[in-house]
């Protein structure tokens, strides 16, 4: 498990969650946008419930390591998805173009 220190607070989560929203999170910052992000957390009685967080380039986010009590939190829907959005940011993809000819424009 992993704490998430965010705006003064602390959030336990998954290891696997933390490391995705923090990736996420520096790729928008790298990338100068901002996004809210929803990841499941544990709650004081030992419960689940979703944090928002605002991520992006102001963000000051950190994670550590931590003994949590209960099973590990994983969502590994949630995980592809950011990874899938880091990626998208870090190495985006282009279409292809789509030239149109004049009419009676030969191409060989």
């Amino acid at each position: 498990m992993q704490k998430i220190i965010y705006a003064g607070d602390e959030y336990l989560t998954g290891d696997a969650i933390a490391d995705a929203l923090l990736a996420y999170s520096r790729a928008l910052g790298d990338d100068e946008r901002a996004e809210i992000v929803e990841i499941p957390v544990r709650e004081n009685d030992g419960g689940t419930a979703v944090a928002k967080f605002l991520i992006g380039p102001a963000s000051q986010i950190v994670s550590k390591v931590a003994a949590g009590e209960g099973p590990e939190i994983e969502d590994p829907e949630l995980v592809k998805r950011l990874r899938q959005r880091t990626r998208s940011i870090e190495s985006p993809t282009s279409q292809p173009l789509e030239i149109e000819y004049p009419p009676g424009y030969d191409l060989e």
